[in-house]
C-alpha cells in the first residue's frame, strides 16, 4: 500500500503492447501521467495505441527475437530518456506457438517460442540495464503460471519455466544495484497470444501431415475431440478482464515494497499453484486425467 513518492513521470519501457497485457498497460501507465515507451511489434499496432493515448507516449517497432531490432530499440529508448535513466522495463513480449502433443512437433515448434519469450526478454533486458542501473529501476517479467506447470506440448512452457530461472538469478543479482525484480505469473487470460483460429489452422496442417502410425495410435477421432475440449476449457477457464495483470504491474513500478512474485487470476490461485506444489505423480495424474484416451497407443 506504501507508494514511493514522486515516480510518476519517470519512463518505463513495455515491450509487447499491439494487444493484451502490453497494450492494457502501456494505456493505464500513460493515463497514471508515466513517459510510457511502447514496444510493438507491429506499425498497425503502434499506430492504434497512439491514437488513444497522450503525447507522452512514444512508440518504437521491434522484434525481440531479432538482435538487431533489440539494439536499436535499445539505443532510441536511451535517447529518449537522457540522463535520467530508465525507472521501468516491463518484458512482456511473448507467443503461444504451436500447442499440440509432443510426438507431433518438430524443433522449430519449440525454438520459436523459446527465442521470443525467453532469448528475447534476456536480449531486452541485458541492453537497458545500464539505464535501470542509473535510476535504480524496477524490472517486471511476464512469466505465466503453465511456467510451473507443463499440461500440453510445445515450446511455450517451456519458454516459460526458462523464463522463471532467468527471473530468479537477475532478482538476486540485481540487489547491490537497488533494482527491484518482480515475476508475473498470470493464470489464462485471453489475449492477441490466444487466437484460435490460428491454432486450429496449425494444427489441422500437423494433424494431416502425421506419419499414418501415429494417426492410429492416436485415433481419426483425436483430433476433432482435442479441439472441442480446447474450446471447452477456454470458455470456462480463460478470462476476458486483464486489468488484475495491469494492477500487478502497476504495484511492482510504484509500491514502496514490490513482490517478488504476482500469480494473477483465481485458476492460479486454485488450480495451477497449488498442482505446481505437489508431488510429480500427483500432478501427473491430475494432468493426464484431462487429456483424451488415445485410440492405440501400442500400434507399431
Amino acid at each position: 500500500k506504501q507508494k514511493i513518492e514522486n515516480v510518476i513521470g519517470n519512463y518505463i519501457f513495455i515491450t509487447g503492447c499491439d494487444t493484451g497485457f502490453g497494450n492494457a498497460a502501456a494505456k493505464k501507465f500513460d493515463k497514471l501521467g508515466f513517459h510510457v515507451l511502447a514496444g510493438c511489434f507491429t506499425e498497425k499496432g503502434a499506430l492504434q495505441l497512439q491514437a488513444v493515448t497522450s503525447e507522452r507516449l512514444k512508440t518504437v517497432q521491434m522484434d525481440i527475437s531479432k538482435p538487431d531490432s533489440v539494439k536499436k530499440a535499445a539505443e532510441w529508448v536511451k535517447s529518449q530518456v537522457g540522463e535520467q535513466g530508465l525507472w521501468g522495463l516491463v518484458n512482456n513480449a511473448g507467443i503461444s506457438g504451436i500447442i499440440a502433443p509432443t510426438d507431433w512437433l518438430k524443433i522449430d515448434h519449440f525454438r520459436k517460442p523459446i527465442e521470443v519469450n525467453l532469448l528475447g526478454t534476456i536480449d531486452v533486458t541485458l541492453n537497458v540495464l545500464p539505464l535501470l542501473k542509473k535510476r535504480k529501476g524496477r524490472i517486471v517479467i511476464v512469466a505465466s503460471v503453465l511456467g510451473r506447470v507443463a499440461p500440453h506440448g510445445g515450446g511455450y512452457s517451456p519458454s516459460k519455466f526458462g523464463l522463471e530461472g532467468f527471473n530468479d538469478s537477475l532478482r538476486r543479482d540485481m540487489q547491490p544495484f537497488e533494482i527491484k525484480v518482480s515475476c508475473i505469473e498470470p493464470g489464462l487470460f485471453k489475449t492477441g497470444m490466444n487466437n484460435d483460429n490460428k491454432q486450429y489452422e496449425a494444427k489441422l496442417a500437423l494433424w494431416n501431415e502425421l506419419p499414418t502410425v501415429v494417426r492410429k495410435q492416436y485415433g481419426d477421432n483425436y483430433f476433432h475431440k482435442s479441439e472441442e475440449q480446447m474450446l471447452k476449457h477456454r470458455d470456462s477457464l480463460f478470462k476476458d478482464d486483464l486489468s488484475p495483470v495491469v494492477k500487478c504491474m502497476e504495484h511492482a513500478m510504484t509500491a514502496k515494497y514490490p513482490r517478488t512474485r504476482y500469480s494473477v487470476g483465481s485458476d492460479a490461485a486454485f488450480l495451477w499453484l497449488p498442482l505446481s506444489y505437489m508431488p510429480s505423480i500427483l500432478q501427473d495424474i491430475a494432468v493426464c486425467r484431462t487429456k483424451i484416451k488415445l485410440a492405440n497407443p501400442n500400434f507399431v
